[in-house]
């Protein structure tokens, strides 16, 4: 599915920003270290299990660094369980962000055009009463380390075939536009970040490493694409 993203009416004078942005630390918090080898061995796998699957863009040519594109861990799952009972045997749905793929262009004065695919990974739990989820994601353009500058929400309909109990969905989204006042306002000044819309329930979880999905040990997934809205 392919969808357009402009923020177009974006306050240029707010966009005033140097070309060289301050250097901020990263807070470290506990479990971090274990969390990153944990997400890179999953990233081995995935990339092993479904090789072609993996989103994929041309390479763009700008002037400068791009916006930095990622998903907020925080919300980068959405696991939705029965009578808010964390187990396995409880989930109704599921959904991951398995993969981002983007690239910018810019030259002189002209605003940093973005183009992002998204590849999800959904679930149907063994409380699912439906082969049907519309599951709801965002998309956020923010100064980066500082605010929001916009966010948007957007649908993302799904249909479990027959027997299976996941599908992989790739979203390549339209183009994101980011004007630019100047020449020395470059894109390193900016990132787009990507995220269900959970609730602070799931938000816990996920930010605990807690990992329940209603796939494990069970089918294969399919690759399906979703109707459009």
């Amino acid at each position: 599915m392919r969808r357009l993203y402009s923020f177009v009416a974006l306050s240029l004078a707010a966009l005033a920003l140097s070309w060289v942005t301050p250097a901020y630390a990263q807070r470290q918090r506990p479990g971090d270290e274990d969390r990153q080898q944990q997400d890179d061995a999953k990233k081995r796998k995935r990339d092993e299990e479904w090789g072609s699957n993996a989103p994929t863009l041309p390479q763009l040519r700008n002037a400068g660094p791009c916006p930095f594109v990622k998903v907020l861990y925080d919300a980068s799952r959405y696991v939705e369980f029965k009578d808010e009972r964390e187990a396995s045997a409880s989930v109704v749905y599921s959904g991951e962000i398995q993969g981002v793929s983007a690239g910018c262009a810019y030259k002189d004065t002209q605003p940093i055009k973005i183009e992002v695919q998204v590849l999800f990974e959904l679930g149907k739990g063994p409380m699912a009463t439906e082969n049907r989820k519309t599951y709801r994601y965002w998309v956020a353009v923010t100064h980066r380390n500082k605010g929001v500058i916009d966010k948007e929400f957007f649908d993302l309909p799904v249909t479990f075939p027959n027997g299976r109990d996941r599908v992989l969905v790739t979203e390549t989204l339209g183009t994101i536009t980011i004007p630019r006042k100047s020449i020395e306002v470059s894109g390193a000044n900016f990132e787009v970040l990507i995220g269900f819309d959970v609730t602070p329930q799931m938000a816990d979880f996920n930010r605990l490493g807690k990992r329940f999905r209603a796939n494990a040990g069970t089918t294969t997934a399919a690759t399906a694409t979703p109707p459009k809205p």
